[in-house]
């Protein structure tokens, strides 16, 4: 007896398995409760070893995925006599939503709960501070109850399922496990799926051009390695800021604008500059509950290390660009020199990690730059002298001799044809460059004989006079600046002129660092190609995480086993279509490809699918011009024999891989892009108009239809569907 209560014992299990990230075994193990003497309690204790037996656990276990033996430790616990008990979940385990904790209790033991013995009561509790929604019997303990859960949120790193109780007027917490149903990754499946972490809104504009196939996990955790060397990983935000949603690369918009609501600023009318770069934003943004303080105390510093870390790797490009060639030439010879494991092991130790982060950190530095003056002086230009004049200014900076990376293909390309440049020195200079080049898995050009052939083939008979082009677009530029000049002062002319001439470096440069760091990123596959020939894993070393890859390097042969279901995962992936570029809430790629009415510009779980109108197409004006002619719909580059002189290109999305096709188009459109992206500053150096991130052309425009595109406005209106 205690205080003149007789004293009674819970017995419950505590098995491997259970409560895990991915398996919680709610319900399926035997609890047995109120055991008061010694005999009752050993029955007890068999009674719950005996579970892990029984059918239900079988039948959970084989879903699951899980080893059927279930060692399993029991414990005996002093049974609280609850006046309340209930369950309470630090995020809405239907919805998602991160900025309310939902809960539900009733009087009495928590089994009645368990069982379903009872009808809960249901409440709610905001995340921030706590506010208190639903029947006064728990009113007077939210407080307390808020605090303990924001506690162990934080401490354990993620949503949690909280048992608790109500005893003579105290809290008592029982159990915390992680929610099952908003993990992102699931070791049985293979398959990775960060929207499942919480209710947000995710973009793949500029991504889904740059990462155009469903990432292996090598190529996914190099992503992660990228977050975490520049300031921005999980551990900074809370939340992912780049999420995996079912193998392909998707940006937490919810992140920045939450922080931005945070400080109280107008964030609706901010992120229109914001669209430029990253694409269309839904108009509800789900937010993620940052505070304040937290905010000023935490983001704010790591975006001004970002900016610092820019500016101070801005002296290194130069160098960066002249170095890298020779340097991963040498780096590939160091690698398939490499005789053991350890070889490697020391290799990468010694030099590869501090190559990779530098690549990933002048990557991110050359970027920034461009992006920022960009932006602002688009801005300025469209309203000044409107879209179109606004496209040509911040376009025509490529010559023949000094032109964009971007085009290097293309100019190399006509180069060899013309006899000017050797196969050998082609694929020397841009051998490294290609539409899958983000890809580790994915061989380059230079290990594909076959490629240029190919390539070159696909320029036989197409009278194509790139030089010219450029040219032309120089010549809109310089019209644009006359009139741009009859609307400001002398001096904010010369202003405006300092600025381009900037800009033009700076794309450039920008250009000229991600080609360099492609380069130097195409060791990281040497590298895990010989590590899949050192420890007999061949290819399937690209479905190990680099981590994994080090691991398996010292003979840590642990994660192996997940290998199998990681390669079924990808390739069930691969056979989707492309995923929208703005996604929702909890997004299952498999039952959206499945579902007939499904969108492919938008995927928002809170609203019904409604296909929009098909006549009329809307997207960023990427580059200006009116054009009308028939529709050419590409799948990847490697059809690019199909599109015919003339025709307008319409496409999920172009990268550096498909440039080569761009001077036989008449127009480029595409679902994922913005005006930042590839194909629009390539279609402006080429005078080529260009709508981009319409979401769903795909889905409306095939090929032989008949359309006028307007690049100017971002439109295409289709003429003829004969």
């Amino acid at each position: 007896r205690k205080n003149d209560r007789l004293v009674t014992f819970a017995i419950r299990s505590s098995a491997v398995s259970e409560d895990s990230a991915h398996a919680s075994f709610a319900g399926e193990f035997e609890t047995v409760l109120n055991m008061r003497t010694d005999e009752e309690i050993w029955k007890a204790i068999h009674t719950v070893r005996h579970s892990r037996q029984s059918a239900r656990v079988q039948a959970y276990s084989l879903a699951q995925g899980l080893d059927l033996a279930h060692d399993m430790a029991v414990v005996v616990q002093r049974l609280v006599p609850a006046d309340l008990a209930g369950v309470l979940f630090t995020a809405d385990p239907i919805s998602g939503d991160r900025m309310h904790m939902v809960g539900n209790f009733v009087h009495g033991p928590g089994e009645q709960l368990v069982s379903g013995e009872a009808n809960p009561q249901v409440f709610t509790l905001e995340h921030l501070k706590g506010q208190y929604e639903g029947p006064p019997d728990l009113g007077r303990f939210a407080r307390r109850l808020h605090r303990l859960a924001s506690r162990l949120e934080k401490d354990l790193g993620g949503p949690q399922d909280i048992e608790w109780v109500i005893a003579d007027k105290q809290l008592y917490l029982l159990q915390s496990r992680p929610l099952t149903t908003m993990q992102a990754y699931n070791p049985v499946t293979g398959e990775w799926n960060d929207s499942l972490t919480g209710d947000y809104a995710w973009t793949n504009a500029n991504f889904g051009e740059a990462f155009p196939d469903v990432m292996t996990p090598f190529t996914w955790s190099i992503v992660e390695r990228y977050l975490r060397t520049n300031g921005v990983g999980r551990e900074k935000t809370r939340y992912p800021l780049a999420g995996n949603i079912g193998g392909r690369l998707y940006m937490n918009l919810s992140l920045g604008v939450s922080s931005l609501a945070a400080l109280g600023l107008p964030w609706k009318r901010l992120v229109r500059v914001r669209q430029e770069a990253f694409g269309h934003f839904p108009p509800n943004i789900p937010l993620v509950p940052y505070t304040r303080g937290w905010v000023l105390s935490t983001m704010i510093p790591a975006v001004l290390r970002q900016v610092w870390l820019a500016r101070s790797l801005k002296p290194r490009f130069s160098a960066f660009v002249d170095e890298t060639p020779a340097l991963a030439k040498r780096l590939h010879a160091d690698i398939r020199a490499a005789r053991t494991s350890d070889d490697l092991r020391t290799l990468w130790h010694e030099e590869l990690e501090a190559r990779l982060d530098e690549g990933l950190q002048v990557l991110l530095a050359g970027l920034s730059e461009y992006r920022s003056l960009s932006r602002k002086l688009h801005i300025k230009f469209e309203n000044l002298v409107g879209d179109a004049d606004a496209n040509a200014l911040l376009s025509g900076v490529s010559t023949g001799d000094d032109a964009l990376a971007s085009l290097g293909l293309l100019m190399g390309l006509l180069a060899v044809s013309r006899g000017a440049m050797t196969r050998e020195e082609y694929l020397q200079q841009y051998g490294h460059r290609g539409p899958h080049e983000m890809e580790s898995s994915m061989p380059r050009p230079a290990e594909d004989p076959a490629w240029l052939e190919r390539r070159l083939a696909e320029l036989e008979g197409a009278e194509i006079d790139v030089p010219a082009m450029l040219a032309r677009q120089r010549d809109r530029r310089q019209a644009a600046w006359k009139r741009l000049r009859t609307k400001v002062s002398p001096r904010q002319a010369r202003t405006y002129q300092q600025k381009l001439d900037r800009l033009a470096i700076a794309s450039k440069t920008r250009e000229a660092v991600r080609s360099e760091a492609v380069r130097l990123l195409g060791v990281f596959r040497t590298f895990a190609l010989r590590a899949g020939e050192s420890t007999g894993l061949g290819e399937d070393i690209f479905f190990l995480s680099l981590e994994e890859v080090l691991a398996t390097l010292t003979g840590d042969n642990s994660a192996h086993h997940l290998i199998h279901a990681r390669k079924e995962a990808h390739a069930r992936y691969s056979a989707l279509p492309p995923y929208p570029p703005i996604i929702r809430g909890r997004f299952d790629p498999f039952q959206w490809a499945d579902d007939p009415n499904r969108r492919t510009d938008l995927y928002d779980r809170h609203e019904p699918a409604v296909v929009p109108g098909s006549d009329v197409i809307s997207g960023f004006a990427g580059a200006a011009g009116i054009v009308e002619a028939v529709v050419r719909r590409l799948d990847s580059p490697e059809e690019g024999h199909k599109l015919q002189p003339g025709e307008i290109l319409v496409t999920v999305s172009t990268n550096i891989g498909w440039t080569p096709l761009f001077s036989r188009a008449a127009a480029i459109v595409t679902d994922v892009g913005a005006p930042f992206s590839h194909a629009a500053i390539v279609a402006r150096e080429l005078g080529i108009p260009a709508v981009v991130g319409c979401g769903n052309a795909t889905m409306h425009l095939q090929s032989g239809i008949r359309v006028r595109v307007n690049g100017g406005q971002g439109t295409v209106e289709v003429l003829d569907r004969a």
